[in-house]
């Protein structure tokens, strides 16, 4: 799949833009400030309805303006889609697919994207939510209906929070704990369904982040991915739980974000209980921690709190990897990401951008990035400056100054 035609109206610091990309690679240059990023930024919200930047769509909308339009031309071999999407800044954003009406999130179905961009360095050394997001990004890229399944579990975990904190408040009632038994029901039926999905993709990244780390990097320091489930009692952390109610199962990363120490009276310790059913060990890890959840009056077991560890050379990359080896692997997440896309899609390569990312590099990972993206359908590359970008990668040069294109 590529972008034939972007159109932007009152997007960032867009007034009104037309662009035409073409397939293969191409290199939007200007100086810091003027607009790069934020082009690249709509070809992400198209794949993922989310922004890479903010956890909000009104930093989206130009100032003075009521709603921010993407519009872009979508080609698929023979196919060309028209995908559209009204970002407002009162009510609820609006979508079209060939001039028809659809559900925003609908629009996932058809326009795949994998952003890489230097806020992308908190994958290895930020807080537990943006892996989080950045696996349920994917999830939703390669399974559609799981944004639903998403939409829902973190809504149960909001009501569910409400009936803990009236619980504390009027201390327990019978009435209240019958309540909090279906939501549990309901909150495992959910929650185990994402995080059987986490598990398998997980599975499946490891193997193309070995590949995509080495072709960055030139060395192998064996990346390893590993999960830390609160179902299974083994996620221990030295951050302090707040109790803050607001999941976090697909949204921005919060800097408080922290997994509990589960109840040491009813730990999973066992093998067999270990390999036991998803929804068996969560039923088994609400009841062991239900105590602690009632005096923090906030849900404390489940996918929202859940983690992925990144381990180089046997040791967790946070906390021990250099900044280059840092880099590297979050790179190469970004990179696996879109192998599993151009391997699951009928309709093709995703688009792969680039946000300023060989400014970071040294010469010979720039020259390594270069040969592993070249063969990518259509890649979008952004850039403060022309001579940081190898030259294979400037056959079609995009310039942009104060929100409006220049020169192609």
């Amino acid at each position: 799949m590529r972008i034939g035609h972007l159109s932007l109206t009152d997007f960032r610091n867009y007034e009104r833009a037309e662009v035409d990309f073409t397939a293969g690679p191409n290199l939007i240059v200007g100086r810091n400030g003027q607009g790069k990023t934020n082009m690249v930024e709509a070809v992400g919200y198209l794949a993922t309805l989310g922004s890479h930047r903010v956890s909000t769509d009104a930093p989206l909308i130009r100032a003075g303006a009521d709603a921010a339009i993407i519009r872009a031309r979508l080609q698929s071999g023979e196919r060309e889609l028209l995908a559209e999407l009204q970002v407002n800044r009162v009510g609820a954003n609006r979508a079209q697919l060939n001039r028809g009406v659809i559900r925003p999130r609908e629009l996932v179905r058809y326009c795949h994207s994998v952003l890489f961009a230097p806020e992308d360095l908190a994958l290895v050394r930020g807080e537990p939510a943006g892996r989080r997001r950045f696996l349920d990004d994917l999830l939703v890229q390669l399974t559609p209906r799981l944004a639903g399944v998403m939409t829902d579990y973190e809504r149960v975990v909001r009501q569910r929070n409400s009936l803990l904190k009236s619980a504390r408040a009027s201390g327990l009632r019978e009435k209240q704990l019958s309540t909090l038994d279906l939501w549990d029901e309901r909150l495992v039926a959910l929650g185990s369904e994402i995080i059987d999905e986490r598990l398998s993709l997980v599975e499946q990244l490891r193997e193309p982040v070995r590949t995509a780390y080495r072709s960055v990097a030139g060395d192998d320091h064996h990346p390893e991915l590993t999960p830390v489930l609160t179902i299974h009692g083994d996620a221990l952390t030295s951050e302090v739980v707040t109790d803050d109610p607001t999941p976090t199962t697909a949204g921005s990363p919060r800097a408080d974000d922290a997994i509990p120490r589960p109840d040491p009276a009813n730990p999973p310790t066992s093998t067999d209980a270990l390999r036991a059913p998803t929804a068996e060990l969560f039923r088994r890890a609400l009841a062991g921690i239900r105590r602690q959840e009632i005096d923090r009056a906030v849900t404390l077991v489940g996918p929202h709190r859940d983690d992925l560890t990144l381990v180089l050379n046997g040791l967790p990359a946070k906390g021990y990897a250099s900044h280059g080896e840092s880099w590297s692997f979050a790179l190469a997440l970004k990179l696996a990401s879109a192998e599993l896309l151009r391997t699951d899609f009928a309709s093709g390569d995703p688009v792969l951008v680039l946000d300023d990312v060989f400014a970071e590099l040294d010469q010979a990972r720039r020259a390594r990035l270069a040969t592993a993206i070249v063969g990518y359908e259509q890649v979008l590359i952004t850039a403060a400056v022309f001579d940081d970008v190898p030259s294979e990668l400037a056959r079609n040069v995009i310039r942009i100054e104060s929100g409006r294109v220049v020169d192609e």
